[in-house]
């Protein structure tokens, strides 16, 4: 298992510098946002994709992953979605989709996460579904094609919510190109505590968000520690399934001192002594 912190939480600072100050601190992977200010992928030149590749090498810190899911380039966290009535709409959530695939190629990112369909507002859940299964089949090809897994994350709130709802939906898709994102804390606050839900998906499970929740499970993410989740089973039991790959720390809620939410977060999971 492998540390990784995402760059949502240094929206206030560039891309290449987020980057030099998270391997000082001592992760070994960042997980890119792939929207404004960092990579959104229509506004992002060859100068600037040379910039963060000479950035990644020099400070040796690999991608843990493409975040393609908020997109205020075009709308905001959750809009354009998957499941717009509008189809111009969701032709804007298919080709950024599309656009970050390239993206993780051409970074060396193996996977890229994407919101559950979106918030269902004014349609029922099987008219979501069905827009959600119809535009990852307009993706799926280009996915295949650059060797890159598309990842659901499920989010409270959203078209899928739930460990149910996922698994509903991922024996509709190709294993070989769909995967789960799993975010501990959204989990958590759909009432699905671990290590149940890890160990019951763990087949699937190609990448996981790390963060910490309050008591009442509200969707807010906390500093690992200062919530009511139990970190340190939660990662003895992603160690103990075997996983490998990386556990990105999302804490995008202290965009104020990202510098100081990185270092308290991996000090706080390396006194655990996992």
């Amino acid at each position: 298992m492998k540390l990784a912190f995402s760059s949502n939480a240094f929206r206030r600072y560039s891309l290449s510098d987020a980057i030099g100050i998270l391997s000082l601190i001592g992760y070994s992977g960042i997980e890119i946002m792939a929207d404004v200010p960092h990579a959104y992928p229509l506004y992002m030149t060859n100068k600037e994709l040379s910039r963060i590749t000479s950035s990644l090498k020099r400070h040796k810190m690999a991608v843990s992953n493409i975040n393609a899911f908020m997109l205020h380039a075009e709308g905001d966290t959750y809009h354009p979605s998957w499941i717009e009535k509008d189809p111009a709409k969701r032709s804007k959530r298919i080709k950024h989709t599309l656009n970050c695939i390239d993206l993780a190629e051409r970074l060396g990112a193996t996977t890229i996460s994407t919101e559950p369909g979106g918030p269902l507002e004014d349609m029922d859940f099987d008219e979501g579904l069905r827009l959600f299964k119809q535009g990852l089949l307009e993706v799926e090809d280009a996915a295949r094609k650059g060797g890159v897994k598309i990842l659901i994350e499920p989010e409270p709130g959203l078209l899928i919510e739930n460990s149910r709802q996922f698994l509903s939906l991922y024996n509709e898709l190709d294993r070989n190109v769909f995967g789960l994102n799993f975010d501990i804390g959204h989990f958590f606050c759909v009432n699905e505590d671990c290590p149940f839900p890890i160990n019951k998906l763990k087949d699937m499970t190609h990448h996981f968000h790390l963060e910490d929740i309050a008591r009442s499970r509200e969707h807010y993410h906390l500093m690992p520690g200062d919530g009511a989740i139990d970190i340190q089973g939660v990662l003895r039991t992603i160690k103990d399934t075997g996983y490998k790959g990386f556990v990105t720390v999302e804490l995008y809620t202290y965009e104020q001192d990202p510098i100081d939410a990185a270092y308290k977060a991996l000090n706080y999971i390396n006194a655990l002594a996992i």
